[in-house]
């Protein structure tokens, strides 16, 4: 029984050194874009719900001042699933190790949830809904679930896969530079797909059946859409999850040889007791970035089809108005694409620019002064569409070209903070992370809950905040602008310095500035 029982322990011991001795070497480039890959799965799901879902939801008959509340579901479940999934995952000790079956399991729940939303319509006719009586409450349920689900996946997935790629990184500060490079630019590459496939209105011909009497070519494209997506999603998982082997973990045991085994809850509070300045200023810097960036990224497309076409999606609005606004969110589908074309350069870009500015803190203070002016032009774009239907023909008119090109030029432009936005901060949590040698996901989990505050605040005043001026979408844009012009002066000014021996932005250096 001793001798077993030694046994046992110089075996976990070896298998203990050889993790380590593992752990400490960076996997090869190959494997890391492989993982990287996912994004792209994940991000195809994630363009559909910013350019397609708010213009849906409004079709089944949810008012505008009302639309963000189905956004809510977003920051709650990133508050606290991602957290959680984090923490779980860094002490996973599965056979099939930390991050995969956290992967594989978020990826399982978009399958369900992509079904739900793309049926809700179709499910909610055949359970009593009157196609010409909105709304169709039932099939608003069915949606929010679905929507629920996938924003719960969305986090399962994109958490481990993050944690993921800084274990493949070993901490070195090149791969981890690199790892967070690539996976913001399958990011992009699952956006130009999404956005590409959003704004193409004839989609649903490749998948016919799609469109039946309670689901209209608008609702047969999105079900195509994601269909569409799914399908990419279970490819690059399944084809990276099998490539890149991950070795099962094995928790270090303490002084007195027993394994550690902290509560979650005591996890977490102890995460933020324990942070740091450089990690509080990071969170605040990322806090008032995706304040800013929230009311655009949830209603830009709604913002082309409405202020800038001059469309209605109101259930009661004429058909020509409903027409404008399914003109004008493709537009705002197409204008994302080129945001997401941008966005890819950029990210493959981010350290070379970051060297030639003087290091991460211009960089992201920069930037975020470019989203600033672009949330402010949008006042001006929106005028100059006002006057020109004023002017030229009243309600149902288009906008002249000139209009249009300055609105879809926002959309590119927007692509460069963008692409700042998906990486520094990531990057960043991560060398902190590993300076302070807490665990990848459970920091990753803190950072997120920085971007999931900000969603919670515009999605339940975005709505109601617009109304109070007059309706529309401009007083949020304007809103954000001030928030981005405020993160930018913290970032240049109060965001410290990552440890000396952090990866920075110079010639020969380690680590971030």
């Amino acid at each position: 029984m001793v001798g077993h029982q030694m046994e046992k322990a110089a075996n976990g011991a070896a298998a203990l050194e050889t993790q380590t001795a593992e752990l400490d070497q960076p996997s090869p480039l190959r494997k890391i874009i492989s993982v990287a890959s996912i994004a792209a799965g994940v991000q195809f799901g994630w363009a559909l719900q910013l350019s397609l879902l708010t213009p849906y939801v409004q079709l089944l008959g949810i008012p505008h001042k009302w639309a963000s509340l189905i956004w809510l579901c977003g920051p709650i479940s990133g508050m606290l699933v991602q957290p959680v999934v984090g923490y779980y995952s860094d002490c996973c000790t599965s056979r099939f190790g930390r991050r995969r079956p956290f992967i594989v399991a978020g990826a399982g729940l978009v399958t369900v949830a992509v079904f739900l939303i793309g049926y809700a319509a179709d499910i909610g006719h055949s359970m009593g809904d009157k196609l010409d009586k909105p709304p169709r409450t039932r099939a608003i349920a069915i949606f929010a679930l679905g929507f629920w689900i996938l924003d719960v996946a969305n986090n399962t997935l994109q958490g481990p896969c993050r944690a993921f790629l800084a274990d493949l990184s070993a901490g070195n500060a090149k791969k981890t530079r690199t790892a967070n490079a690539f996976f913001s630019f399958f990011m992009a590459v699952g956006n130009v797909l999404g956005y590409a496939a959003g704004s193409y209105k004839n989609l649903y011909k490749v998948v016919p059946f799609t469109m039946t009497e309670s689901c209209d070519l608008y609702c047969a494209n999105l079900k195509t859409c994601f269909f569409l997506s799914i399908t990419l999603l279970l490819l690059v998982t399944v084809v990276s999850l099998c490539y890149v082997e991950e070795k099962q973990w094995f928790p270090e045991p303490t002084a007195d040889g027993k394994v550690s085994n902290v509560p979650f809850f005591g996890e977490i509070f102890g995460a933020f007791k324990e942070l740091k300045r450089p990690m509080w200023m990071l969170l605040i810097v990322t806090a008032l970035n995706w304040i800013a960036w929230f009311p655009f990224l949830l209603f830009d497309t709604d913002w082309m089809g409405r202020e800038v076409y001059g469309g209605d999606s109101d259930a009661t609005a004429s058909p020509a108005l409903k027409k404008l606004y399914n003109d004008g969110v493709r537009a705002g589908a197409l204008g994302l694409m080129l945001n997401a074309i941008v966005l890819g350069f950029m990210s493959l870009g981010v350290e070379w620019v970051g060297r030639k500015i003087g290091g991460a803190k211009r960089l992201w203070g920069a930037v975020n002064f470019i989203l600033a002016i672009c949330l402010a032009m949008t006042v001006l774009v929106t005028r100059q569409a006002d006057n020109h239907r004023r002017h030229h023909g009243g309600a149902g008119t288009g906008p002249p070209g000139n209009v249009t090109a300055g609105a879809l030029t926002l959309f590119a432009v927007l692509g460069i903070p963008q692409a700042i936005t998906f990486s520094i901060p990531f990057a960043l949590a991560s060398i902190f992370s590993t300076n302070s040698g807490a665990g990848q996901g459970l920091s990753l989990g803190v950072l997120n809950l920085a971007i999931v505050v900000p969603q919670m605040v515009v999605s339940v005043g975005g709505g109601p905040f617009d109304e109070l001026f007059g309706g529309g979408n401009i007083p949020a844009f304007v809103l954000g602008a001030i928030a981005a012009a405020v993160s930018g002066v913290l970032a240049l000014t109060v965001l410290p310095s990552p440890p000396p021996d952090a990866p920075v932005f110079k010639t020969g250096a380690v680590g971030f500035h």
